[in-house]
């Protein structure tokens, strides 16, 4: 059965050196972890949402003897900290490909859910209903959280991450965030007022913005992961996608200019108090243009930063287009904010959400952005509530908005996007190939064909993002360093022929 374990990857670094393609282009794997929270109403006794939690992995820790395991579309599906249940996507070269394998990581939750929950029903009543919030704060003021991991060149320091991306990042939960209600107002991102530094090797004793830890789970010579914690989990299909989409081309800009010794354009634009900056830009609808400072000594608002950005990156797409459209495995079939098609190439397409959205902002109109824009959403059915009903109370639009992010029993998310109002990029046909398969051009092909052929021999197995082991009967194993090759090696053929494929 399958058992997980830490990824040694730095001592392989010479066993299989990276091809120069990847680190000449505009390559990148991307990744979302998310962490779900869990909660019971209905039971007709206390129950925890640990027990809960324990409930839904049973059906894991049948097959794998673990609460952590990897599945056949090459994905880990795990237990973390706090009894929350986490999916991590499998490596994906597209943002497009990312969001179908999050997608793929609420269904695979929600059937865990619903499996449990008609379980728990048979010793906690028929009305027992077990909720699986993809959010990032509880009832009780606790913060979980969704992490993206972006395969960064290792050129490029972690300086330059702190100083040149950060800012970006913050102000880009202008067009990513969730909102949240609390009890003195709304927020347009759900984390803001939990983070506390801007970067760190620590994820539980503090909370950064982005974590420093070096796991590339690749070349450690070559690659760095960059694993982003500030984003907020979200429901759109749009915000998931733009938030990666977005975020590459940002990296893109700045690796080049390592890559050529030239300035970014971007080093100027630090924060001189990042926590503090994320804190106001979370409040944003109260003060649309509160000036933040910068460490040049400057001050500007949240959203001219953005614009910033915008100019920068769309005039170094103007001299890159071509390569970076190569980099990516295809557009997303989306429409723009006037409703119109977008055609052109996937970075053409980015950037004219980008500039769309941005447009929305800086004319305040917000309802333009709720068809794809979480806090968006949220605001305008909060709105349209209060009009109807004065009296709401902020415990009934808390309550909505938990049912927002309920994946298992939720019904208001389903419900807009059943009346169009709010945008899908991917089918339901999409969604359902990514619960089964791995994407076809990375090495997470090959994970998924060796896990779905291990449990069809039932063989004893262990595996992580770098190695594929049988364990017995006989002992073998596969190094899977480089997450860009999907092409079977040598040892992997060799691995699979010991399992009968």
């Amino acid at each position: 059965m399958p058992q997980l374990r830490d990824s040694g990857t730095r001592a392989l670094h010479a066993t299989e050196p990276v091809p120069s393609a990847e680190m000449d282009g505009f390559c990148r794997i991307f990744g979302v972890e998310t962490e779900y929270g869990v909660a019971v109403t209905g039971a007709e006794k206390p129950v925890d949402a640990g027990q809960v939690a324990m409930t839904m992995f049973q059906p894991i820790v049948s097959r794998s003897r673990s609460t952590n395991t990897y599945l056949t579309n090459g994905s880990r599906l795990y237990l973390d900290v706090g009894s929350h249940p986490e999916y991590a996507t499998a490596e994906a070269r597209d943002p497009r490909e990312a969001l179908a394998q999050d997608l793929a990581g609420e269904q695979v939750m929600r059937g865990l859910a619903l499996k449990a929950q008609a379980k728990l029903r048979e010793s906690y009543g028929e009305h027992a209903t077990i909720h699986v919030f993809k959010n990032n704060v509880d009832s009780a003021g606790h913060a979980f959280g969704c992490h993206e991991n972006y395969l960064v060149r290792r050129f490029v320091p972690l300086e330059a991450v702190e100083h040149q991306l950060l800012p970006f990042l913050i102000t880009r939960q202008l067009y990513t965030g969730a909102g949240r209600m609390t009890p003195d107002g709304f927020q347009i991102t759900q984390r803001a007022d939990f983070l506390d530094e801007a970067v760190s090797s620590a994820t539980t004793r503090s909370r950064p913005m982005v974590n420093t830890r070096d796991e590339p789970h690749a070349d450690p010579d070559s690659f760095r992961r960059l694993h982003v914690i500030i984003g907020d989990s979200n429901r759109s299909q749009w915000s998931t996608w733009m938030k990666l989409a977005v975020t590459h081309l940002v990296l893109c800009s700045i690796e080049e200019a390592f890559r050529r010794g030239e300035p970014s354009g971007f080093e100027d634009w630090a924060f001189v108090d990042p926590a503090a900056a994320n804190r106001a830009m979370s409040r944003f609808l109260d003060a649309p243009d509160a000036m933040l400072p910068l460490a040049s000594g400057e001050s500007v608002s949240a959203l001219t930063l953005q614009r910033r950005y915008f100019r920068a990156v769309e005039s170094f797409v103007a001299d890159h287009r071509e390569t970076m459209d190569s980099a990516f495995v295809a557009g997303v079939p989306v429409t723009g904010l006037s409703g119109d098609a977008v055609a052109g190439s996937p970075t053409t397409t980015i950037l004219g959400e980008w500039d769309h959205a941005l447009r929305a902002l800086e004319q305040g109109d917000y309802d333009a952005l709720a068809d794809r824009v979480d806090w968006a959403a949220k605001r305008r059915v909060f709105e349209a509530l209060r009009r109807r009903r004065p009296e709401v109370t902020f415990a009934q639009l808390e309550q909505l908005e938990l049912d927002y992010h309920d994946i298992a029993n939720g019904r208001l998310y389903g419900s807009l996007t059943a009346r169009s109002q709010m945008r899908r990029l991917l089918t339901a046909d999409e969604t359902e190939r990514a619960i089964h398969e791995a994407p076809q051009d990375t090495r997470a092909a090959l994970r998924g064909r060796f896990v779905e052929a291990a449990l069809a021999s039932g063989a004893q197995f262990s595996a992580d993002w770098t190695h594929l082991t049988v364990t017995a009967p006989e002992r073998r194993e596969a190094v899977l360093l480089d997450p860009f090759e999907a092409a079977p090696t040598p040892e992997f053929s060799q691995l699979m022929e010991s399992l009968g494929r």
